[in-house]
């Protein structure tokens, strides 16, 4: 992929612009923590222009028959179809999960999404409602309006559609503010959106920080709905914005410490094999991670033998390697978090169980499996680690 091709402005209004201030920010490649590229910026200035221009547009787009956002929809998805091996490809470069990963799970997730709510476009529908007298009542569904969305690094363009899809299928218009780690897939999106022939300031993209422009975003007054995927704290603060601006809807996807529970009757291969997706799918960068399992006295060894073995046999290694399960953590921030559960093991005298350290250039790669798998015993109290390990 040739990286000077790529997409680094803003798009509002279906065209490419610089951000307002002028600022840029570099986004790394976290297999080898080069640059990939420097894409601009985005602040309170930015979403200003970017919601006018979907508040401009709302009105003709929740008018358009239900069918032709339903075509637009699937031309979109058509369009990502055509181009999913490049999209992959700057997918596995900006996050770093495999290529091929990426093209089998995320980009094919994302297109089967888009084709979803592309069903549904022509097919929103209310109730004729019986009641005394000779009354005629109904409801009917409209669109909320312009959709302010912000999405998280850990699956950038499955996230971006997520958010996009349900949203234009009824007719609302977008900000979308993309993760400041993982910007250049939304951007690549944007431009299908334009070639999709989707109308001027029904989507828009924005990269930049969440203390700038995703709460520039939150707390707009013209903005009809917030939709936020990301940490607790931050969307607790999201809530807050909401609440002190225009009382604007809010829908959150938040992290957590996902618990698993295995009792001692439990077949131990399926346990395990259930533990280690929701372990390590993403490499454990995922919301719904099992990262808390509980397991009850009598099966704990069996069951920690089992994901050792299950753990030795994973390849961490090379992004483009077709046999890799897992490539680097995102960026060094999530690396050294993770690296720091493996010293907090030590410092509060805990066992860790397995792990492998693989250096991938200038990047090392962490899988670990240690002590968060708690032992529970038949009375129902568990054994549990002095140390408290975090969302991601």
């Amino acid at each position: 992929m040739d990286v000077s091709t790529l997409p680094t402005k803003l798009f509002i209004n279906n065209e490419w612009v610089d951000s307002v201030s002028g600022k840029t920010f570099e986004t790394i490649n976290p297999a080898t923590e080069d640059v990939i590229t420097s894409v601009s910026e985005a602040d309170a200035a930015d979403v200003d222009l970017a919601v006018a221009a979907a508040r401009a547009a709302f009105n003709s787009y929740k008018d358009m028959n239900g069918s032709d956002r339903r075509d637009l929809l699937i031309k979109l998805s058509d369009l990502m179809a055509r181009d999913r091996a490049a999209l992959a490809e700057v997918e596995s470069m900006d996050n770093g999960k495999p290529v091929h990963i990426a093209d089998a799970a995320d980009i094919s997730l994302a297109i089967k999404c888009l084709r979803y709510y592309a069903g549904w476009a022509d097919k929103i529908q209310g109730k004729t409602i019986p009641v005394d007298g000779t009354n005629f009542v109904y409801t009917r569904h409209e669109a909320v309006g312009v959709c302010g969305q912000i999405i998280p690094w850990n699956f950038p363009i499955l996230m971006f559609v997520w958010k996009i899809a349900p949203a234009l299928a009824c007719g609302c218009t977008v900000v979308m503010k993309t993760s400041e780690k993982t910007p250049l897939t939304g951007l690549m999106m944007a431009n299908l959106i334009k070639e999709a022939g989707f109308p001027p300031g029904v989507v828009n993209v924005l990269s930049g920080y969440g203390p700038t422009a995703g709460k520039s975003i939150a707390c707009h007054m013209d903005v009809d709905k917030c939709a936020f995927t990301g940490s607790t704290p931050v969307g607790k603060m999201i809530m807050g914005y909401a609440a002190q601006s225009n009382l604007k809807r809010v829908t959150l996807e938040l992290g957590g410490k996902s618990p698993l529970i295995v009792f001692a009757d439990a077949d131990m291969e399926q346990a395990a094999a259930a533990a280690d997706v929701g372990l390590f799918l993403n490499g454990g960068q995922c919301c719904c991670a099992s990262s808390r399992i509980y397991v009850e006295e009598g099966a704990y060894d069996a069951f920690c033998a089992e994901m050792v073995k299950r753990a030795e046999a994973k390849t961490v290694g090379n992004p483009n390697d077709p046999s890799s399960d897992q490539g680097p953590q995102v960026d060094k921030i999530q690396f050294d978090k993770i690296l720091g559960y493996v010293y907090a093991i030590g410092l509060n005298h805990q066992r860790l169980i397995w792990s492998s350290l693989t250096q991938l250039k200038l990047k090392i790669s962490l899988m670990l499996l240690c002590g968060q798998i708690y032992r529970v015993r038949q009375e129902g109290r568990c054994t549990m680690p002095h140390w408290r390990s975090q969302k991601r």
